[in-house]
């Protein structure tokens, strides 16, 4: 078609890695077009990450305040708002100065590396690139619930945008995002009921993890329920909604928020027309170099499988960076840290006990409370512990896991030993200041049973 703007590069939808890859290439003086639906930087700047963390932070202001403060909702939510402002505009200025071609419009497929764009200023753009990339993202998935989708329930998205405190918020789903959902508005002053399916919180952690969170919950007065079944749902979500569980309890409140998984933004990109093919939940199928089943189509982050944290995404941009130079870099092999912004806030890199469990690994178990930290003690922030799995033939470290202040920052350390390959006894004997909270890692690694016969 002589109507078809051709690119070298095109990616299809601006999230972390994505957007990374888009500018870097376009600064090299290639031909690069980006189209996005309007979320300018990501979900994780508009509606994920930036949002939700800032949404935290005043509830966290608010929880120290304590009872008798009372929330101004439309000033938190003129806050996040702020925030998000700051950084698409910082975001808008980055594409603009790299030099790529930024297409602002909803994009399907019309033929192999070929996207049809309805514009949001109504016109309709035809673009092709020698290397297409899809990095769409996902939406909440609204669980199939009778009278759930009616009730106009919201998502994390929409509790961004709310202008009045709920009354009572009941929460769907005790995964990462409805625990902070749940710690968050329980903070700034909402009733809070959270209902989780399966038989614990936090399902991918530990036992000893989901009860601790869970009793920090139930202490600030969350209402917990778990190992129940939303059946049905009666009324509207900002007015007044009822939730019938299937253990013939309901609850009343005033509104409901849904955090039960993520749905891959694929469904209305007629992928079949690119040759690109999606696995039986919808997620785009790619290899460990995250090429698609078509030639020169790539997918990057949450629509490709990979873990949906942003800095995920960010190692897709390396991995696809790599590729195209004709590097050997690729998604086997890495491990994730992954991080809750909760209080206390939980941060994980490597196995956990469950997943050395299953895998038939063998290991070697250290644990401390956080109250053994003496800086924790300073901070009166002695709630969670410290966990380390090492293997049980060698000195390696396999795995750590921390709630308490400041995990994900100490989790960072771990991961640099992990990556250097250092044996645990580097970290039991090196000398960190006092006092700190990463000190803990001192006393913990000192726990390390002897490996047996030694």
């Amino acid at each position: 078609m002589s109507d078809v703007e051709q690119f070298e590069y095109v990616f299809l939808g601006g999230g972390k890695g994505g957007k990374t890859l888009a500018m870097e290439l376009a600064q090299a003086g290639k031909r690069v077009a980006l189209i996005e639906r309007g979320m300018i930087g990501g979900s994780c700047i508009n509606v994920a990450c930036i949002p939700t963390k800032t949404l935290i932070q005043n509830a966290r202001i608010a929880h120290v305040r304590g009872a008798g403060a009372v929330t101004d909702m439309q000033e938190v939510t003129g806050n996040v708002r702020s925030v998000v402002r700051g950084m698409v505009d910082l975001n808008l200025k980055a594409f603009i100065a790299s030099g790529l071609t930024l297409v602002t419009g909803t994009g399907r497929f019309i033929a192999p590396r070929t996207i049809q764009v309805e514009s949001n200023d109504g016109s309709t753009r035809v673009l092709a690139g020698q290397h297409v990339f899809i990095n769409t993202g996902t939406t909440a998935a609204i669980p199939d619930i009778a009278g759930l989708r009616d009730a106009q329930p919201l998502t994390h998205v929409e509790a961004l945008q709310l202008e009045t405190l709920p009354g009572h918020l009941i929460v769907i789903g005790g995964g990462y995002i409805g625990l902070e959902m749940a710690q968050a508005f329980r903070r700034l002053g909402s009733r809070v009921t959270l209902i989780q399916e399966a038989p614990r919180v936090a399902m991918r952690e530990d036992e000893d993890v989901a009860a601790e969170i869970t009793a920090a919950l139930v202490e600030e007065g969350v209402d917990v329920r778990v190992g129940v079944k939303p059946v049905n749902v009666s009324g509207t979500s900002g007015d007044n909604v009822t939730i019938e569980l299937d253990d013939g309890n309901s609850v009343s409140g005033t509104h409901v928020l849904v955090a039960a998984g993520r749905t891959p933004v694929t469904a209305s990109l007629n992928l079949d027309a690119a040759g690109v093919e999606t696995d039986e939940r919808g997620f785009i199928k790619v290899d460990a170099r995250l090429a698609t089943t078509a030639a020169n189509t790539w997918a990057i982050g949450e629509v490709a499988g990979t873990p949906m944290f942003t800095h995920a995404s960010f190692d897709d941009y390396r991995v696809l960076k790599s590729q195209l130079a004709g590097g050997s870099l690729t998604t086997e092999a890495r491990v994730i840290p992954y991080a809750l912004f909760i209080e206390p806030e939980l941060g994980r890199i490597g196995l956990n006990e469950t997943e050395a469990k299953a895998r038939g690994i063998a290991v070697r178990v250290a644990k401390i409370p956080m109250a053994a930290v003496p800086r924790a003690r300073t901070n009166g922030a002695t709630k969670g512990f410290m966990k380390v799995l090492i293997d049980a033939h060698s000195d390696r470290i396999l795995g750590f896991t921390m709630l308490g202040t400041n995990a994900g920052d100490v989790v960072t350390a771990v991961q640099m030993a992990m990556l250097g390959n250092l044996p645990y006894t580097a970290v039991r004997d090196a000398i960190i200041a006092h006092p700190l909270i990463s000190e803990g890692l001192n006393i913990l690694f000192g726990k390390v049973p002897a490996r047996e016969g030694s």
